[in-house]
């Protein structure tokens, strides 16, 4: 079982790095700052380290996905991140490539004979 458990968490990892920027993007069409999207992300079940976040925010910002500002009116500045317009674009156009994937495992798996798997 221990050799099941380490592929298990190989592929989770793969499979979270693959779907954590369609989750930070959808949580950008109100201004964020780093830790508030860690935080909101984790409240919605996805969970993301601080340092994998940051590089990935400053990813989509140089990609033109993201627009940032800072606020230096509080005691810490803070940087904020927003869509951009292009960004938007792109996460509508994300979201329904993601809900077609989806839909296509959905039929792979539930078609693989197993019980619980799938709608048929």
């Amino acid at each position: 079982m221990t050799d099941a458990r380490e592929h298990l968490d190989k592929l989770m990892q793969e499979l979270r790095r693959g779907t954590i920027t369609i989750g930070v993007l959808s949580q950008l069409s109100e201004p964020q700052y780093g830790y508030s999207l860690v935080t909101l992300l984790g409240e919605k079940g996805i969970h993301v380290e601080p340092g994998t976040l940051y590089p990935l925010l400053r990813r989509l910002e140089k990609q033109g996905l993201l627009d940032s500002e800072w606020d230096t009116n509080e005691t810490r500045p803070r940087k904020y991140y927003l869509l951009s317009k292009t960004g938007k674009e792109v996460f509508d156009l994300l979201v329904v490539e993601w809900k077609n994937i989806v839909a296509s495992l959905d039929h792979v798996i539930g078609n693989e004979g197993d019980e619980g798997y799938g709608d048929d």
